[in-house]
């Protein structure tokens, strides 16, 4: 999935590599095992079919203003999954774990701000528009939600 220039057309200019894919995986694990959360696969529930990933994490970037100590919700899909709901499903039940989880009620995001279908998933799992900004020279918009 993170191969694929259609999954990474707006995180980054080329899709990863395998290593950095590993590296990835690596760092979900190190989310779990250090800050007691972390992403999740995404699965077709009728017949397990890998969908995507979805979680919280933390990623120390460098960003202004700072995301520290507010969990970030990411979510990706594979390209055989995207325009049938699965994103907005699995990243509301993400929400609704991490409202049980956190005790800071207030999550992030970050979305290009030229990618309609995040922005159309963040504002239906109630994150709003909180700050237009620039992530590694690229525009970037930060999305918060703060749980009741």
């Amino acid at each position: 999935m993170w191969g694929d220039p259609r999954v990474t057309r707006y995180i980054r200019e080329n899709p990863f590599t395998a290593e950095e894919t590993w590296s990835r995986l690596l760092r979900y694990a190190g989310h779990w095992a250090v800050l007691g959360f972390g992403y999740w696969v995404v699965q077709e529930k009728l017949r397990g079919k890998f969908l995507g990933e979805v979680g919280f994490a933390d990623y120390k970037r460098d960003l202004q203003p700072s995301l520290d100590g507010i969990p970030e919700i990411g979510w990706v899909l594979a390209p055989h999954a995207h325009g049938q709901g699965f994103a907005t499903e699995a990243v509301a039940a993400a929400v609704a774990w991490g409202d049980s989880k956190f005790r800071e009620r207030r999550t992030a995001c970050i979305i290009a701000p030229d990618h309609p279908a995040s922005i159309r998933v963040a504002t239906k799992c109630g994150y709003q528009e909180f700050q237009r900004t620039t992530y590694h020279g690229h525009p970037t918009v930060i999305y918060v939600r703060d749980s009741d």
